[in-house]
């Protein structure tokens, strides 16, 4: 699925496919033709994502083709074990952690999961933790602290969930307490926002010594659709929305 804006990079690759496919019969060449285009391809990409709107900004966190926690488990790490349960009620499959290694160091990896099929999405409540998950979360960053290892948190959340049955199992107090946590945990905590930060649901896991975004993700304390829904009584004006909570990247860092 492709989003709007990026039509002119749709459109340079369906000619550079065009020509590819051409170019495996006898006879005909055109590498130097696929080779301009590539590079042009190269350069309007690079100019389309470096001029997005904030709304855009939102659109290309939310893709559905952006990679999730399960993708940078499996191309980062050299090994991962996955531990469930706050020993309070259950597990939560919107936060998921465990024991990981990359080039060799050991940490423990916390990060939402919204999946990718619908099965996944219901299953994991599209990212949207309930108190269970952050105090699972608490619980591994509390074993981290005993054996001395890092912690690395996945940001990518719309929200917490703000169900009936997520309150009444406290989800504020959950939220609340792991802040407070993490501000006096000693071991070090690395956050990395990798597509939406969401209120207080990012924050549940977002206190660290280091919080770190990528260019396209955005962290805000409120949904644009929210925020509209909000002030002007109309969630369609989410893209003015998004314009003022100052929501991307560049923003933030200013």
């Amino acid at each position: 699925m492709s989003l709007e804006f990026e039509s002119p990079i749709i459109a340079l690759q369906e000619r550079i496919k065009e020509l590819e496919k051409l170019n495996k019969d006898p006879g005909v060449q055109f590498d130097s033709e696929i080779a301009e285009l590539n590079a042009k391809l190269q350069a309007e990409r690079q100019n389309v994502y470096a001029n997005l709107t904030p709304w855009q900004s939102v659109q290309v966190a939310r893709h559905k083709d952006r990679p999730l926690f399960q993708d940078y488990v499996d191309r980062l790490l050299e090994d991962y074990i996955e531990l469930h349960g706050d020993r309070h009620y259950g597990d939560d499959h919107a936060l998921l952690g465990g024991f990981a290694t990359m080039d060799g160091h050991q940490f423990m990896l916390i990060g939402f999961d919204k999946g990718k099929e619908l099965d996944d999405k219901m299953r994991n409540n599209f990212g949207m933790a309930h108190p269970e998950g952050y105090r699972k979360a608490l619980r591994l960053m509390k074993l981290a602290e005993k054996y001395r290892l890092p912690v690395v948190c996945f940001v990518d959340t719309p929200a917490a969930y703000p169900g009936a049955e997520a309150e009444a199992r406290g989800q504020a107090e959950a939220i609340a307490r792991n802040i407070t946590e993490m501000a006096a945990i000693e071991t070090p905590i690395i956050v990395i926002i990798l597509g939406e930060g969401g209120s207080g649901g990012a924050l549940g896991i977002g206190v660290g010594d280091i919080v770190l975004m990528l260019s396209n993700s955005i962290y805000s304390v409120i949904p644009p659709e929210g925020c509209a829904a909000i002030l002007w009584r109309d969630s369609s004006m989410a893209e003015q929305a998004a314009d003022a909570l100052k929501l991307t990247s560049k923003s933030l860092l200013d």
